[in-house]
């Protein structure tokens, strides 16, 4: 079995991309600082503990296990975050990642997956986003990811690396046999938030903004559920395998969900209320921000089975109810 290397394989999508190699029949190696991962999740492969600023201990790693590929999570992601400490994001996702892409070379490991974001597109509120949607970052994470897809083509052409760039906006759901799931610390993510405050974990959801021009009044987002994101990023390893060359990938419904359709299926899946207060907008918010995945259907093959917002909350309702990791 192939070996494919998986930083950030100890997060919430790394473990599920991890999963998904193994059912593909490859061997994930897990490489991650866990500073936001969980070794608990590390169950597909094995696990190597590295910084992606410790070129040194990259090389070691590559050395041994000689992977095929590199499957590319590892980022900071807090947007709050990236605004206040954008060195952090810059040289966490940008100079960590020229370490990464570095070493892969260095090493002959020339096909590379790299986990992007929509957040490189900047502002462009209430269109449906594609790939060739102008890329203008409002912070440091975007910023820093949209720099990582340009070093991955300069050394495309420099070195022959060859890449396929996934950019999507919301994760959601969890794995159905709930083996790995999403655990955050602290947890922004709505899903896991109004199930926190369903199960009484938080005293209660708070909506930021009732009065967009929606038809309830709250933001819509895009979410994809993490197996189905996980397996378009299997694709994108097995179309760089088949010879096609580096490509960009948006990943997305194209219509998205608003915060109190989250709520009120979560409520219906779960037979339970959510407890929720009515905050001020927050500066920034968009009214509605999705993403369509045309390309991706049509050239990648891509099938989202499980990206029904019913599905996403079940399964991460399932994953919910086991504790999570240990913190």
């Amino acid at each position: 079995m192939a070996n494919v290397l998986v930083t950030g394989g100890a997060g919430y999508i790394g473990s599920h991309a991890c999963k998904a190699l193994k059912t593909a029949g490859f061997t994930p190696v897990t490489y991650d600082n866990l500073v936001t991962g969980w070794q608990d999740a590390v169950k597909f492969g094995p696990f190597e503990k590295g910084d992606l600023a410790d070129r040194a201990r990259l090389d070691e790693v590559f050395a041994t296990y000689q992977p095929v590929a590199v499957m590319h999570f590892a980022a900071l992601s807090q947007v709050g975050e990236a605004m206040s400490q954008p060195g952090r994001y810059w040289a966490n996702n940008t100079g960590g990642s020229l370490n990464l892409i570095e070493a892969a070379v260095a090493a002959g490991c020339l096909d590379f997956v790299f986990s992007s974001t929509c957040a490189t597109y900047g502002e462009h509120d209430n269109v449906v986003l594609d790939e060739n949607t102008p890329q203008l970052p409002l912070n440091a994470y975007g910023a820093s990811k949209r720099a990582v897809e340009d070093i991955l083509k300069d050394f495309g052409a420099a070195y022959g690396l060859r890449s396929v760039i996934f950019r999507y906006f919301n994760v959601a759901g969890a794995d159905p046999e709930a083996e790995v799931g999403e655990f955050h610390r602290p947890e922004t993510h709505l899903v896991p938030l109004v199930l926190d405050a369903i199960d009484g974990k938080r005293d209660a959801l708070t909506i930021f903004g009732t009065d967009y021009d929606t038809p309830d009044g709250t933001c819509i987002r895009d979410y994809v559920h993490v197996c189905d994101l996980v397996d378009a990023h299997v694709l994108g390893l097995q179309w760089l395998k088949d010879g096609k060359g580096s490509q960009i990938f948006n990943l997305g419904t194209g219509s998205g969900f608003s915060v109190r359709e989250v709520m009120d299926k979560a409520e219906e899946v779960t037979g339970s209320k959510v407890p929720c207060t009515v905050g001020p907008r927050r500066a920034g918010d968009c009214t509605k921000l999705v993403s369509g995945s045309t390309r991706a259907i049509t050239d990648l093959g891509w099938n989202p089975q499980r990206s029904s917002l019913e599905m996403m909350i079940a399964d991460a309702w399932k994953w919910h109810q086991t504790g999570n990791y240990e913190a």
